[in-house]
This record gives C-alpha cells, sequence and structure tokens, in this order.
C-alpha cells in the first residue's frame, strides 16, 4: 500500500516531483499570511475573565494545536500538490473514502455553523453605531434584532455569491487590515496609553500566570480558545511556493505563531484593563472596552467608527467563506460522493443547490435565539458545537499524518517534519492529537460563566449536533450511486486505487502537474 502516488506506473518516486519547489513567498509574506488568515478579535472576551493567566491559555493552545496543525498540514500538502481534496485527500489517502469525506464533511458543516456565531459579532458591532451606548447595548442584547441582522447580512452574501465572486478576494485583504489588524493594534495602543497617562486597571498584574486549575470551570471555557487558531492548515497549500520549505516555513510558522499569540494575549489584557472581570460579556465586551477607553480619552465620537471597522471586516471574511467550504464539498460530489441535486451549478458555475442548503442550515441554527437565555449563551453554544466538529477533522488529519508516514513513506515530500526518521512527526502529530482530544472532551462541558439556562438544552445541543453530523456523511455514502459521479470531474484517484483507468489517471495528472512546472 506504500506506493508513490506521484509516479503510480513507475512504482518509484519521481525526483522532478521530489525536488521541484518555487521560490516566491518569502518568510515573511508567510507569515503575514498566516497571522491575516487566523487572527480574529471577536474571541477576546472568553479568555478575558481570566487576567494574567490567560496568556498561559494562548501559549498552551499554540503549542499543543496552532504549531502542529500547521507543520503537519504543510507535510500533507507537499505530499500531494496536483491531488485536490485538502482533508479530503489527506485523511482518505490514510484511512479510506468513509473517513476522508467525513473530514470535509465536518469543515464544511463547521464553517456553516460558525457563521451565526461571528454574525452576531457583526450584529453587535452595527448595534453600536449610535452614540447612546446605553441604548446600544440593550439594542445588541435584543434577540430578535440580532437574529434579524444575522439573517439578512448572511443572505445578502449568499445572493452576491450566487452571481460569483471574483472580487471578494479584494474585499476580504481590505477587511482584513481595516476589520482586525488595525483594529487589533489600535486596543493594545489605547491600553499602553491609558496606563501611561494614570488610568486605573480594572485587571490586577499581581495575578499569576498559572491559572487556578483546581477550579474546573476555568478549563472548561478556555477549551473554546482551540477555535482561535483553527484555519491554520489552509497555509499548507503554500508550501510548495516557499524558498527551501524545510527551513523557511517552520520559520514562517513560527514567527506567525508567535506575532499571533502577542496580539491575543496584550489584546486581552488591553480588554481585562478597561473592563471589570465581572462585566465582561462574550459578545459585547470588546466594543465597550473600545468606547470606555474612548470616552476616558475624551474622543467616544470615535466608537462608531470602530464599530463600522468590525463590522466591514466581519461581513468582508462572510463573504469568503460562503461560498468557500462549499467549493472543496462540491468538488467532492462531482467526484460521485453527492446526488446530483448538490452538484447543480447556476450560470455564473457557483454551487447552487449547496449555498441554498447551507443558508436552510444558517436560518435554522440561527432560531436557537427563541430557546436560549440570552444572546451571549446562544453565542457560546454554538461556537462549542463548531469547536467539536472541527476537532473530529483534526483528530483524523493527525492520524492520517503519522499512517502515512508508514503506508507511503517513499512520496516525495518537499516538506518534511523531521530529516530523518519519524520521532518528530510522532511527537508532532502525538501532541496535536492529544491537545485535540483534551480540548474535544472539556467542550462538552458546560461553562458556569456564562448562563446557559438548562443543561438539557446545553447538552442536546451538543450530543444531538455531534452525532448528527457524524452520521450524515456515512448515511449518504450508504445510498451512493455510480450515476452520481459527474463525467466532467477531473477528481484525481487515490494511490491506493490500483485499478488500470486510475492508475492512468494518476499518471497523467502528474504528468500534467510537470508540464506546467508548478
Amino acid at each position: 500500500m506504500a506506493t508513490n502516488p506521484t509516479n503510480p506506473a513507475a512504482g518509484s518516486p519521481s525526483k522532478k516531483t521530489a525536488v521541484r519547489t518555487t521560490a516566491k513567498l518569502g518568510v515573511f509574506t508567510l507569515m503575514i499570511m498566516n497571522i491575516v488568515a487566523v487572527v480574529s478579535l471577536r474571541g477576546l472576551p472568553a479568555e478575558a475573565e481570566y487576567g494574567m493567566s490567560s496568556a498561559f491559555y494562548y501559549l498552551f493552545a499554540a503549542i499543543v494545536f496552532l504549531i502542529p496543525v500547521s507543520l503537519v498540514a504543510a507535510e500533507l500538502a507537499a505530499m500531494f500538490p496536483y491531488q485536490q481534496g485538502g482533508m479530503f485527500r489527506w485523511i482518505g489517502e490514510a484511512f479510506g473514502r468513509k473517513a476522508g469525506f467525513l473530514g470535509i464533511w465536518l469543515q464544511w458543516v463547521e464553517s456553516t455553523i460558525w457563521f451565526p456565531t461571528v454574525l452576531t459579532f457583526g450584529a453587535v458591532s452595527l448595534a453600536f453605531i449610535g452614540l447612546d451606548h446605553t441604548a446600544d447595548s440593550h439594542l445588541a442584547s435584543n434577540k430578535f434584532y440580532t437574529i434579524a441582522v444575522v439573517l439578512a447580512i448572511y443572505w445578502l452574501a449568499t445572493l452576491i455569491s450566487m452571481k460569483g465572486l471574483g472580487w471578494v478576494g479584494k474585499v476580504s485583504k481590505i477587511g482584513g487590515i481595516i476589520g482586525t489588524i488595525i483594529p487589533a493594534g489600535l486596543l493594545v495602543v489605547c491600553g499602553v496609553i491609558y496606563l501611561a497617562t494614570g488610568g486605573q486597571s480594572q485587571m490586577s498584574f499581581q495575578g499569576s500566570f498559572w491559572p487556578d486549575f483546581s477550579n474546573f470551570d476555568n478549563v472548561v471555557l478556555a477549551a473554546s480558545i482551540f477555535l482561535f487558531y483553527a484555519g491554520m492548515e489552509m497555509s499548507g497549500i503554500h508550501v510548495r511556493d516557499v524558498r527551501n520549505p524545510t527551513v523557511n516555513y517552520p520559520k514562517a510558522v513560527l514567527g506567525g505563531a508567535l506575532v499571533t499569540v502577542l496580539i491575543f494575549v496584550l489584546g486581552t489584557y488591553a480588554l481585562g484593563i478597561i473592563i471589570p472581570a465581572k462585566d465582561i460579556n462574550l459578545v459585547q465586551s470588546l466594543l465597550v472596552g473600545f468606547d470606555n477607553y474612548m470616552a476616558a480619552f475624551h474622543m467616544s465620537w470615535f466608537t462608531p467608527v470602530i464599530a463600522i471597522a468590525l463590522a466591514f471586516g466581519v461581513l468582508a471574511g462572510v463573504l469568503t467563506w460562503v461560498a468557500g467550504p462549499s467549493k472543496g464539498v462540491f468538488a467532492v460530489g462531482q467526484a460521485g460522493y453527492l446526488p446530483p441535486f448538490f452538484q447543480k451549478t447556476n450560470r455564473a458555475g457557483v454551487q447552487k443547490n449547496i449555498l441554498y442548503i447551507q443558508g436552510g442550515a444558517v436560518t435554522l441554527l440561527s432560531l436557537l435565539f427563541v430557546v436560549m437565555p440570552s444572546v451571549e449563551s446562544f453565542y457560546q453554544i454554538l461556537s462549542q458545537l463548531t469547536v467539536l466538529l472541527y476537532l473530529i477533522a483534526y483528530l483524523l488529519m493527525f492520524g492520517a499524518a503519522i499512517y502515512l508516514r508508514y503506508t507511503m513513506k517513499d512520496t516525495p515530500r518537499p516538506f518534511r517534519i523531521g530529516r530523518r526518521g519519524n520521532w518528530l512527526m510522532w511527537l508532532i502529530g502525538g501532541v496535536g492529537f492529544l491537545g485535540s482530544m483534551l480540548a474535544f472532551v472539556l467542550s462538552f462541558f458546560p461553562p458556569d460563566q456564562i448562563p446557559m439556562g438548562s443543561n438539557s438544552v446545553w447538552y442536546g445541543v451538543l450530543f444531538g449536533g455531534v452525532a448528527l453530523f457524524v452520521i450524515l456523511p456515512f448515511v449518504i455514502l450508504h445510498f451512493r450511486k455510480p450515476s452520481w459521479v459527474n463525467p466532467e470531474s477531473n477528481f484525481v484517484p487515490f494511490h491506493w486505487q490500483k485499478d488500470p483507468e486510475s492508475q492512468a489517471r494518476l499518471a497523467q495528472a502528474q504528468k500534467e502537474f510537470e508540464e506546467k512546472g508548478e
């Protein structure tokens, strides 16, 4: 089973493929790309409650999750430069098509569940555009306002996506700078200026870096921090575009991780300085923090500007993600893993039916506002469900990376974790796997810091949601038919598909890859 997919016909590694790396990206460029892809300010209030010890959680999650995900994804992406599918490919090559389909399915479902949470933050940001911030806060807490804004923005983004999204990339870049990078820097600067001018900190700097492990609730709520770092595996696709990837890619990963952690730590501290821990709200506190700083600087008029910037950042990100993950599912679906209904496109070539189903799911999830006691509790429970589903995909990815070291040991790896042997892969992949498993287990426990109402709703949504979304892909595969395969699909077969047709398609895909000089 350890044959080389890059040269299946010959049964031996292709030296040409093994040495090819394009020289397009420097360490600094890739580092910035990693930072922009991961950093989001909406989660800062969740950790601000911990004061000085919040730094521990950020560092811990970076060591046991962020860095392992980045390095493992880079090796997997380098192994399969011309085989589409992302997680579907990586997991499927190791554990078969069913596990691979589960991985990419969960990626798509996770992003779908993520929409209401990120749009809730956007709705709150828009609520603070007014100058009467007491009224703004009440509006942001209103369930009906929030659900109306979430659905309005989401369906607007979907309709725009239906027309084609060639221009969305530019919008997302601008939105990332205006709505994330600049506000993050501004928040930290505000904290420094506030303290330097004699402001009274609401957070004790005498607190311990080490958290109180005797309080289980602290650990439970902190598990959601893993979602802060989710998505770093996307940078793995650029590993072949880096000069000397074996040396420079880890530099970019570690540098990006360091800057990301600093942004999160300093941003969290900045919120803790201006807002008492007892008053922190998971949804509103970022805007309240900015509002308090602007009031202290006699610049309250500037808070609406910040609110608009944050909302713009959210909207730009949503535009990208509405169609992004669904495209991966669409490509896999064309290979025969989804019924023809899911493969239909409009005149712009956009996967319309998948987007409609995605929108229906977002609408139903948003209706949870009705049964949850507050906007904050809704935000937290969907965030936890998102974490749980994404972590399952990561567990499969880490397991696949280790497994493929033995089943595809001769496959060229332009980027490889460790120059010799498999011990470093076992260490990094094992740490990532155990860290993900720890976060997965802890995410089922409701945090006492947030009023969640009935625990039955919490457990029902999480256990029921995980069970439903894990079972569904296997149900789909059970009814899979040969007629589902789209004749126009150019999906490259797995290396373990030994039939002559699959081997021929693999050889042809490799040839085309080498001719393009990718």
